[in-house]
Protein backbone atom coordinates (compact mmCIF):
# COMPACT_ATOMS: atom_id res chain seq x y z
CA UNK A 1 0.00 0.00 0.00
CA UNK A 2 2.51 2.71 1.07
CA UNK A 3 4.74 1.28 -2.36
CA UNK A 4 1.26 2.69 -4.15
CA UNK A 5 1.35 5.94 -2.52
CA UNK A 6 4.75 6.62 -3.23
CA UNK A 7 4.34 5.72 -6.96
CA UNK A 8 1.58 9.07 -6.88
CA UNK A 9 4.47 10.68 -7.40
CA UNK A 10 5.59 9.54 -11.06
CA UNK A 11 2.20 9.25 -12.01
CA UNK A 12 1.20 11.09 -15.38
CA UNK A 13 -1.42 13.54 -13.81
CA UNK A 14 -4.75 13.20 -15.41
CA UNK A 15 -6.50 16.04 -14.24
CA UNK A 16 -6.26 20.15 -15.00
CA UNK A 17 -8.30 22.51 -13.28
CA UNK A 18 -10.06 25.30 -14.47
CA UNK A 19 -8.44 28.46 -13.43
CA UNK A 20 -12.23 30.71 -12.46
CA UNK A 21 -15.04 29.76 -10.49
CA UNK A 22 -18.33 31.11 -10.30
CA UNK A 23 -17.32 33.21 -7.02
CA UNK A 24 -13.99 34.52 -9.22
CA UNK A 25 -10.64 33.85 -9.06
CA UNK A 26 -9.40 30.32 -7.26
CA UNK A 27 -5.96 28.37 -6.84
CA UNK A 28 -5.83 25.66 -9.20
CA UNK A 29 -3.81 22.94 -7.85
CA UNK A 30 -0.70 22.48 -10.02
CA UNK A 31 0.34 19.19 -11.96
CA UNK A 32 3.64 19.13 -10.18
CA UNK A 33 1.48 19.05 -6.90
CA UNK A 34 -0.41 16.26 -7.61
CA UNK A 35 0.99 13.60 -5.58
CA UNK A 36 1.70 15.54 -2.59
CA UNK A 37 -1.68 16.66 -2.85
CA UNK A 38 -3.17 13.27 -2.88
CA UNK A 39 -0.58 12.20 0.26
CA UNK A 40 -2.31 15.14 1.98
CA UNK A 41 -5.46 14.05 1.22
CA UNK A 42 -4.91 10.83 2.52
CA UNK A 43 -3.17 12.07 5.74
CA UNK A 44 -7.12 14.47 6.24
CA UNK A 45 -9.10 11.58 5.79
CA UNK A 46 -8.53 10.03 9.36
CA UNK A 47 -9.08 13.68 10.65
CA UNK A 48 -12.75 12.59 11.48
CA UNK A 49 -11.03 8.82 13.78
CA UNK A 50 -8.44 11.21 15.55
CA UNK A 51 -11.29 13.59 16.46
CA UNK A 52 -13.29 11.08 17.92
CA UNK A 53 -10.91 8.29 19.40
CA UNK A 54 -7.54 10.21 20.21
CA UNK A 55 -9.42 11.39 23.94
CA UNK A 56 -11.27 7.94 24.22
CA UNK A 57 -8.97 6.44 26.83
CA UNK A 58 -9.30 9.84 29.02
CA UNK A 59 -13.00 9.09 29.18
CA UNK A 60 -13.26 8.47 32.42
CA UNK A 61 -10.34 10.91 33.67
CA UNK A 62 -12.85 13.79 31.77
CA UNK A 63 -16.10 12.62 33.61
CA UNK A 64 -14.00 12.67 36.99
CA UNK A 65 -12.21 16.19 36.33
CA UNK A 66 -15.11 18.16 35.34
CA UNK A 67 -17.60 16.02 37.95
CA UNK A 68 -20.21 15.45 35.28
CA UNK A 69 -21.70 11.53 34.99
CA UNK A 70 -20.34 8.80 32.02
CA UNK A 71 -23.05 9.48 30.16
CA UNK A 72 -22.66 13.18 30.02
CA UNK A 73 -18.70 12.85 28.46
CA UNK A 74 -20.27 10.13 26.14
CA UNK A 75 -22.47 12.59 24.93
CA UNK A 76 -19.67 14.65 23.55
CA UNK A 77 -19.07 12.13 20.97
CA UNK A 78 -22.48 11.75 20.39
CA UNK A 79 -22.19 15.45 19.53
CA UNK A 80 -19.42 15.21 17.29
CA UNK A 81 -21.33 12.52 15.12
CA UNK A 82 -24.36 13.83 15.12
CA UNK A 83 -23.04 17.28 13.87
CA UNK A 84 -20.62 15.20 11.31
CA UNK A 85 -23.20 13.20 9.82
CA UNK A 86 -25.84 15.94 9.59
CA UNK A 87 -23.05 19.09 8.11
CA UNK A 88 -22.33 16.33 5.60
CA UNK A 89 -25.96 15.80 4.19
CA UNK A 90 -25.25 19.63 2.75
CA UNK A 91 -21.80 20.28 2.64
CA UNK A 92 -21.65 17.72 -0.53
CA UNK A 93 -23.92 20.47 -2.63
CA UNK A 94 -21.82 23.63 -1.17
CA UNK A 95 -18.64 22.13 -2.21
CA UNK A 96 -19.89 21.46 -5.36
CA UNK A 97 -21.04 24.62 -5.99
CA UNK A 98 -18.05 26.77 -4.21
CA UNK A 99 -15.56 24.57 -4.36
CA UNK A 100 -13.17 22.40 -1.96
CA UNK A 101 -9.84 24.21 -1.78
CA UNK A 102 -10.63 27.50 0.33
CA UNK A 103 -13.67 25.54 2.79
CA UNK A 104 -11.10 22.87 3.46
CA UNK A 105 -8.51 25.77 4.98
CA UNK A 106 -11.05 27.83 7.05
CA UNK A 107 -12.61 24.60 8.66
CA UNK A 108 -9.63 23.57 9.39
CA UNK A 109 -8.25 27.24 10.83
CA UNK A 110 -11.45 26.92 13.09
CA UNK A 111 -10.42 23.33 13.77
CA UNK A 112 -7.31 24.60 15.62
CA UNK A 113 -9.09 26.94 17.48
CA UNK A 114 -12.09 25.16 18.74
CA UNK A 115 -9.24 22.48 19.55
CA UNK A 116 -7.49 24.73 21.73
CA UNK A 117 -11.30 26.03 23.30
CA UNK A 118 -12.03 22.87 24.77
CA UNK A 119 -8.43 22.42 26.04
CA UNK A 120 -8.59 25.23 28.00
CA UNK A 121 -12.28 25.17 29.70
CA UNK A 122 -13.81 23.23 32.32
CA UNK A 123 -17.36 24.32 31.14
CA UNK A 124 -19.01 21.14 29.65
CA UNK A 125 -21.41 23.07 27.60
CA UNK A 126 -18.78 25.33 26.00
CA UNK A 127 -17.25 21.66 24.90
CA UNK A 128 -20.70 20.59 23.69
CA UNK A 129 -20.60 23.56 21.32
CA UNK A 130 -16.94 22.84 20.60
CA UNK A 131 -17.50 19.71 19.62
CA UNK A 132 -20.17 20.42 17.48
CA UNK A 133 -18.06 22.71 15.45
CA UNK A 134 -15.58 19.91 15.55
CA UNK A 135 -18.24 17.77 13.57
CA UNK A 136 -19.15 20.47 11.33
CA UNK A 137 -15.52 21.47 10.13
CA UNK A 138 -14.61 17.71 9.83
CA UNK A 139 -17.30 16.66 7.64
CA UNK A 140 -16.42 19.56 5.37
CA UNK A 141 -12.88 18.58 4.81
CA UNK A 142 -13.50 14.84 4.93
CA UNK A 143 -16.27 15.61 2.12
CA UNK A 144 -13.88 17.52 0.24
CA UNK A 145 -11.38 15.11 0.42
CA UNK A 146 -13.45 12.02 -0.70
CA UNK A 147 -14.33 14.13 -4.07
CA UNK A 148 -10.98 15.07 -4.31
CA UNK A 149 -10.21 11.68 -5.90
CA UNK A 150 -13.54 11.57 -7.83
CA UNK A 151 -12.32 14.94 -9.13
CA UNK A 152 -8.93 13.56 -10.24
CA UNK A 153 -8.88 10.45 -11.07
CA UNK A 154 -10.96 7.79 -13.23
CA UNK A 155 -12.36 4.80 -13.80
CA UNK A 156 -9.87 1.46 -12.22
CA UNK A 157 -7.62 4.49 -10.73
CA UNK A 158 -10.45 6.26 -9.11
CA UNK A 159 -11.87 2.53 -7.72
CA UNK A 160 -8.75 1.47 -6.30
CA UNK A 161 -8.40 4.63 -4.54
CA UNK A 162 -11.49 5.24 -3.16
CA UNK A 163 -11.06 1.26 -1.87
CA UNK A 164 -7.63 2.35 -0.24
CA UNK A 165 -9.88 5.37 1.15
CA UNK A 166 -11.63 2.77 4.43
CA UNK A 167 -8.20 1.59 5.07
CA UNK A 168 -6.56 4.80 5.03
CA UNK A 169 -9.52 6.25 7.32
CA UNK A 170 -9.02 3.21 9.88
CA UNK A 171 -5.69 4.18 10.68
CA UNK A 172 -7.18 7.49 12.78
CA UNK A 173 -8.96 4.76 15.30
CA UNK A 174 -5.71 2.27 15.39
CA UNK A 175 -3.45 5.06 16.26
CA UNK A 176 -5.76 7.91 17.92
CA UNK A 177 -6.42 5.81 21.18
CA UNK A 178 -2.59 4.11 21.49
CA UNK A 179 -1.26 8.20 21.03
CA UNK A 180 -4.24 9.48 23.34
CA UNK A 181 -3.59 7.11 25.96
CA UNK A 182 -0.10 8.28 26.66
CA UNK A 183 -0.98 11.17 26.54
CA UNK A 184 -3.80 10.80 29.19
CA UNK A 185 -1.17 9.02 31.50
CA UNK A 186 1.47 12.08 31.07
CA UNK A 187 -0.42 15.28 30.66
CA UNK A 188 -4.19 14.47 31.72
CA UNK A 189 -7.12 14.91 28.96
CA UNK A 190 -6.79 18.23 27.95
CA UNK A 191 -3.71 16.89 25.82
CA UNK A 192 -5.25 15.59 23.32
CA UNK A 193 -7.14 18.43 22.30
CA UNK A 194 -3.86 20.43 21.83
CA UNK A 195 -2.14 17.27 20.39
CA UNK A 196 -5.25 17.85 17.69
CA UNK A 197 -4.38 21.62 17.87
CA UNK A 198 -1.13 20.77 16.39
CA UNK A 199 -1.56 18.21 14.08
CA UNK A 200 -4.39 20.78 12.23
CA UNK A 201 -2.17 23.53 12.01
CA UNK A 202 0.80 21.56 10.47
CA UNK A 203 -2.30 20.02 7.56
CA UNK A 204 -2.96 23.93 7.18
CA UNK A 205 0.21 24.73 6.53
CA UNK A 206 0.93 21.75 4.11
CA UNK A 207 -2.55 22.23 2.17
CA UNK A 208 -1.83 26.28 1.76
CA UNK A 209 1.53 25.56 0.48
CA UNK A 210 0.48 22.29 -2.02
CA UNK A 211 -2.99 21.90 -2.27
CA UNK A 212 -5.21 23.45 -4.84
CA UNK A 213 -8.51 23.29 -6.54
CA UNK A 214 -9.36 20.47 -7.98
CA UNK A 215 -12.96 20.79 -8.74
CA UNK A 216 -13.83 20.98 -12.78
CA UNK A 217 -17.07 21.85 -13.33
CA UNK A 218 -18.82 24.65 -10.82
CA UNK A 219 -22.42 23.57 -9.84
CA UNK A 220 -24.88 26.76 -9.60
CA UNK A 221 -26.10 26.02 -6.45
CA UNK A 222 -29.66 26.01 -6.83
CA UNK A 223 -31.80 24.32 -3.75
CA UNK A 224 -34.62 22.94 -6.04
CA UNK A 225 -32.11 21.08 -8.40
CA UNK A 226 -30.31 19.83 -5.71
CA UNK A 227 -33.26 18.68 -3.78
CA UNK A 228 -34.12 16.67 -6.93
CA UNK A 229 -30.11 15.42 -6.57
CA UNK A 230 -30.97 14.65 -2.98
CA UNK A 231 -33.99 12.55 -3.65
CA UNK A 232 -32.97 10.63 -6.64
CA UNK A 233 -29.95 9.27 -4.97
CA UNK A 234 -32.58 8.60 -1.52
CA UNK A 235 -34.68 6.74 -3.60
CA UNK A 236 -32.47 4.46 -5.09
CA UNK A 237 -33.05 1.57 -2.75
CA UNK A 238 -28.90 -0.24 -3.78
CA UNK A 239 -27.76 3.05 -2.49
CA UNK A 240 -30.16 3.79 0.32
CA UNK A 241 -29.37 0.18 2.06
CA UNK A 242 -25.80 0.52 2.03
CA UNK A 243 -26.01 3.52 3.84
CA UNK A 244 -28.15 1.73 6.34
CA UNK A 245 -25.35 -1.09 5.91
CA UNK A 246 -22.63 1.55 6.92
CA UNK A 247 -24.18 2.77 10.22
CA UNK A 248 -24.69 -0.88 11.31
CA UNK A 249 -21.02 -1.43 10.68
CA UNK A 250 -19.44 1.28 12.17
CA UNK A 251 -21.64 1.37 15.16
CA UNK A 252 -19.87 -1.97 15.93
CA UNK A 253 -16.95 0.26 16.64
CA UNK A 254 -18.60 3.16 17.98
CA UNK A 255 -20.18 1.40 20.92
CA UNK A 256 -17.17 -0.01 21.93
CA UNK A 257 -15.24 3.03 21.76
CA UNK A 258 -18.03 5.06 24.27
CA UNK A 259 -18.00 1.59 26.63
CA UNK A 260 -14.36 0.12 26.40
CA UNK A 261 -12.69 2.05 28.45
CA UNK A 262 -14.87 2.50 31.06
CA UNK A 263 -15.38 -1.36 30.86
CA UNK A 264 -11.45 -1.93 31.16
CA UNK A 265 -10.86 1.06 33.90
CA UNK A 266 -13.57 0.76 36.00
CA UNK A 267 -14.56 -2.74 35.72
CA UNK A 268 -11.26 -4.35 34.71
CA UNK A 269 -8.99 -1.95 36.47
CA UNK A 270 -6.53 -1.56 34.11
CA UNK A 271 -4.83 1.74 33.22
CA UNK A 272 -5.60 4.37 30.88
CA UNK A 273 -2.19 2.99 28.60
CA UNK A 274 -4.03 -0.44 28.62
CA UNK A 275 -7.04 0.83 27.16
CA UNK A 276 -5.01 2.88 24.34
CA UNK A 277 -3.72 -0.44 23.52
CA UNK A 278 -6.93 -1.96 22.95
CA UNK A 279 -8.74 0.14 21.11
CA UNK A 280 -5.16 0.18 19.07
CA UNK A 281 -5.41 -3.37 18.42
CA UNK A 282 -9.10 -3.19 17.46
CA UNK A 283 -8.63 -0.13 15.29
CA UNK A 284 -6.33 -2.74 13.23
CA UNK A 285 -8.88 -5.35 13.16
CA UNK A 286 -10.97 -2.80 11.03
CA UNK A 287 -7.93 -2.09 9.27
CA UNK A 288 -7.60 -5.61 8.55
CA UNK A 289 -10.99 -6.10 7.42
CA UNK A 290 -10.73 -3.14 4.87
CA UNK A 291 -7.71 -5.27 3.30
CA UNK A 292 -9.94 -8.32 3.06
CA UNK A 293 -12.62 -5.90 1.76
CA UNK A 294 -10.01 -4.63 -0.79
CA UNK A 295 -8.84 -8.10 -1.76
CA UNK A 296 -11.91 -9.80 -2.48
CA UNK A 297 -13.21 -6.93 -4.30
CA UNK A 298 -14.05 -8.75 -7.54
CA UNK A 299 -15.95 -11.33 -5.96
CA UNK A 300 -19.66 -11.81 -6.38
CA UNK A 301 -20.95 -9.36 -3.82
CA UNK A 302 -23.79 -11.11 -2.29
CA UNK A 303 -22.51 -14.66 -1.11
CA UNK A 304 -19.65 -12.89 0.58
CA UNK A 305 -21.21 -10.74 2.24
CA UNK A 306 -23.71 -13.39 3.58
CA UNK A 307 -21.16 -15.50 4.10
CA UNK A 308 -19.37 -12.34 6.57
CA UNK A 309 -22.77 -11.72 8.31
CA UNK A 310 -22.75 -15.48 9.19
CA UNK A 311 -19.27 -15.15 10.77
CA UNK A 312 -20.43 -12.01 12.55
CA UNK A 313 -23.17 -13.63 14.33
CA UNK A 314 -21.30 -16.99 15.21
CA UNK A 315 -18.61 -14.99 16.72
CA UNK A 316 -21.22 -12.85 18.79
CA UNK A 317 -23.23 -15.65 20.11
CA UNK A 318 -19.86 -17.71 20.81
CA UNK A 319 -18.65 -14.05 23.07
CA UNK A 320 -22.06 -14.20 24.82
CA UNK A 321 -21.18 -17.77 25.41
CA UNK A 322 -18.01 -18.04 26.47
CA UNK A 323 -17.30 -14.10 28.27
CA UNK A 324 -19.61 -14.96 31.23
CA UNK A 325 -17.13 -17.72 31.80
CA UNK A 326 -13.89 -16.17 31.31
CA UNK A 327 -14.22 -12.40 32.10
CA UNK A 328 -10.77 -10.66 31.40
CA UNK A 329 -9.13 -8.62 29.00
CA UNK A 330 -7.96 -11.03 27.07
CA UNK A 331 -11.24 -12.82 26.21
CA UNK A 332 -13.13 -9.66 26.20
CA UNK A 333 -10.29 -8.21 23.52
CA UNK A 334 -10.33 -11.03 21.37
CA UNK A 335 -14.00 -11.26 20.31
CA UNK A 336 -14.01 -7.49 19.74
CA UNK A 337 -11.16 -8.12 17.53
CA UNK A 338 -12.69 -10.79 15.09
CA UNK A 339 -16.75 -8.93 15.37
CA UNK A 340 -14.61 -5.71 14.03
CA UNK A 341 -12.88 -7.53 11.07
CA UNK A 342 -15.96 -8.77 9.97
CA UNK A 343 -17.73 -4.63 10.40
CA UNK A 344 -14.50 -3.29 8.69
CA UNK A 345 -14.78 -5.75 5.48
CA UNK A 346 -18.62 -4.89 5.33
CA UNK A 347 -17.98 -0.89 5.64
CA UNK A 348 -14.95 -1.50 3.31
CA UNK A 349 -17.54 -3.15 0.46
CA UNK A 350 -20.51 -1.24 0.57
CA UNK A 351 -18.21 2.45 0.52
CA UNK A 352 -16.80 1.92 -2.15
CA UNK A 353 -19.86 1.07 -3.92
CA UNK A 354 -21.90 3.95 -2.22
CA UNK A 355 -18.93 6.73 -3.81
CA UNK A 356 -18.78 5.55 -7.08
CA UNK A 357 -22.43 5.35 -7.49
CA UNK A 358 -22.91 9.00 -8.57
CA UNK A 359 -19.87 9.91 -10.06
CA UNK A 360 -21.08 13.49 -11.34
CA UNK A 361 -22.44 14.39 -7.96
CA UNK A 362 -19.62 13.24 -6.16
CA UNK A 363 -19.86 15.97 -3.54
CA UNK A 364 -23.22 15.03 -2.94
CA UNK A 365 -22.78 11.11 -3.24
CA UNK A 366 -20.15 11.55 -0.51
CA UNK A 367 -21.72 13.75 1.66
CA UNK A 368 -24.80 12.02 1.85
CA UNK A 369 -23.18 9.09 2.12
CA UNK A 370 -20.94 10.47 5.30
CA UNK A 371 -24.02 12.36 6.61
CA UNK A 372 -26.59 9.65 6.65
CA UNK A 373 -24.12 6.92 7.88
CA UNK A 374 -23.01 9.49 11.01
CA UNK A 375 -26.34 10.36 12.23
CA UNK A 376 -27.56 6.83 12.26
CA UNK A 377 -24.11 5.81 14.32
CA UNK A 378 -24.96 8.45 16.57
CA UNK A 379 -28.34 7.74 17.50
CA UNK A 380 -28.27 4.05 17.21
CA UNK A 381 -25.03 3.88 19.28
CA UNK A 382 -26.42 6.59 22.26
CA UNK A 383 -29.46 4.30 22.39
CA UNK A 384 -27.74 1.39 23.05
CA UNK A 385 -25.61 2.24 25.44
CA UNK A 386 -28.53 4.23 27.08
CA UNK A 387 -30.11 0.57 27.03
CA UNK A 388 -26.67 -1.34 28.09
CA UNK A 389 -24.45 1.01 29.86
CA UNK A 390 -20.86 0.53 30.24
CA UNK A 391 -21.22 -2.13 33.08
CA UNK A 392 -19.27 -5.16 31.59
CA UNK A 393 -18.16 -7.14 28.42
CA UNK A 394 -21.32 -9.21 28.55
CA UNK A 395 -23.13 -5.85 27.92
CA UNK A 396 -21.17 -5.32 24.90
CA UNK A 397 -21.72 -8.72 23.54
CA UNK A 398 -25.48 -7.87 23.92
CA UNK A 399 -24.90 -4.78 21.98
CA UNK A 400 -22.67 -6.47 19.28
CA UNK A 401 -25.67 -8.86 18.62
CA UNK A 402 -28.55 -6.38 18.65
CA UNK A 403 -26.33 -5.09 15.66
CA UNK A 404 -25.62 -7.94 14.01
CA UNK A 405 -29.22 -9.06 14.13
CA UNK A 406 -29.88 -5.76 11.84
CA UNK A 407 -27.51 -6.19 9.32
CA UNK A 408 -28.75 -9.72 8.65
CA UNK A 409 -31.93 -7.73 8.09
CA UNK A 410 -30.44 -5.40 6.04
CA UNK A 411 -28.67 -8.24 4.02
CA UNK A 412 -31.70 -9.93 3.21
CA UNK A 413 -33.69 -7.01 2.30
CA UNK A 414 -30.40 -6.18 -0.39
CA UNK A 415 -30.74 -9.97 -1.28
CA UNK A 416 -34.84 -9.39 -1.97
CA UNK A 417 -33.88 -6.53 -4.05
CA UNK A 418 -30.96 -7.89 -6.30
CA UNK A 419 -33.38 -11.25 -6.78
CA UNK A 420 -36.04 -8.80 -7.77
CA UNK A 421 -33.75 -6.92 -10.36
CA UNK A 422 -32.62 -10.27 -11.94
CA UNK A 423 -36.14 -11.52 -12.34
CA UNK A 424 -36.80 -8.40 -13.81
CA UNK A 425 -34.81 -8.89 -16.52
Amino acid sequence: MFRQLLQLFQRKPTFAPYMLSATGKIKPLETRHQGIATLLAFALIPLSGFATDIYIPSLPSMATSLKVSNLDVQFTLSLFLISYGVAQLFIGSIIDSFGRYKLSLACLLIFVISSVVIAETDNLYLIYVMRIIHGITVATIVVAKRAFFVDVYEGEQRKHYLSLFTIIWSSGPIIAPFIGGYLQTSFGWESNFYFLAGLATVLLVLEFLFSGETLRHFSDFQLRKIAAIYVEMIKTPSFSLGILMLGIAYCMIMVYNMTGPFIIEESLHLSPVVSGYCSLVLGFAWMVGGFAGKATIGKPFIPKMAFNIVLQMLFVLAMMILLPLFHNLYTLVFFAFIIHVTAGYIFNNYFTFCLGRFPKNAGIAGGLTGGITYVIVSFLSYGIIAVLPAKDGVNLSYSYLILTVLAALVMFAVYRLTRKHEEAY
